[in-house]
């Protein structure tokens, strides 16, 4: 929710946001400055400044929200990453009306968490032919040299190089990834969603991260044009990652 007020403290707009964090009225507001105020459930409210232009725009760029309360980091030391409980998929899209689906079935990884935290690193290894989008036709070409090309590059891998804060409870992960032969830096946008016990005696962190490449990059340059002109597969994929860690240097075997 997004509450503006001007320079006296009245309030002259309170509106929800669309998914894009905008919020548009009917009634464009005066030029000058006002306070723009971002509240949602279960997090601190934050207050920004903004000009509104002759045209009746603002723009108050990004607003990090914190969780109420504060955030409590994972302990420093190392932690692995546990397959079992974890997601690591990719969304395309496809003639441009729906989205393909996948995953990565085998993959590791670890995490060290620093005692400053943003220097924590992360690797991870996933195994390029355990890609799974529900379609054995699909996924046989995904394998083939048009993309994944398994046969010569068997392992995808990130190496995280540093974290930089992006609020209280969020970070944004620089490192590299190496796909398809290519190596380049991607980021990833990374939410700490908190620790607690397992059932097994365990102690578990969860993160969720996010992250847009493009297939070209990696020089996955196949593409299909269908009778309409429009490409049959998406020029960019959506990274999505949901992270369970267990504290220490190996899994639980129980």
């Amino acid at each position: 929710m997004l509450t503006v007020t001007d320079m006296t403290g009245a309030q002259v707009l309170r509106a929800q946001a669309d998914p894009d964090g905008a919020v548009r009225t009917h009634e464009p507001l005066p030029p000058g400055p006002y306070t723009i105020i971002a509240t949602a459930v279960g997090y601190a409210p934050v207050a920004s400044t903004a000009i509104v232009t002759a045209s009746g725009r603002a723009d108050v760029g990004t607003v990090v929200l914190a969780r109420q309360g504060g955030v409590e980091l994972p302990p420093p030391g190392a932690w692995t990453i546990d397959p079992a409980h974890s997601t690591v998929a990719a969304v395309a899209q496809h003639l441009g009306i729906s989205s393909v689906h996948g995953r990565f079935t085998e993959f590791s990884g670890r995490i060290e968490v620093a005692e400053d935290i943003e220097k924590s690193r992360v690797e991870a290894v996933m195994r390029a032919a355990s890609i799974d989008t529900g379609n054995a036709m699909r996924d046989g070409h995904l394998k083939s040299p048009d993309f994944l090309n398994v046969e010569e590059f068997p392992e995808l891998t990130y190496r995280s190089t540093h974290l930089s804060a992006a609020g209280a409870d969020r970070w944004t992960v620089h490192g590299e990834l190496s796909m398809h032969g290519v190596v380049r830096d991607v980021d990833l946008d990374l939410t700490y969603l908190g620790t607690g016990p397992d059932p097994w005696g365990g102690v578990r962190a969860a993160f969720r991260a996010v992250a847009e490449l493009r297939r070209e990059d990696f020089a996955m340059n196949y593409n299909q044009v269908v009778a309409t002109g429009i490409a049959a597969i998406g020029t960019t994929l959506r990274v999505e990652l949901d992270i369970q860690a267990v504290q220490g240097e190996e899994l639980p075997t129980a």
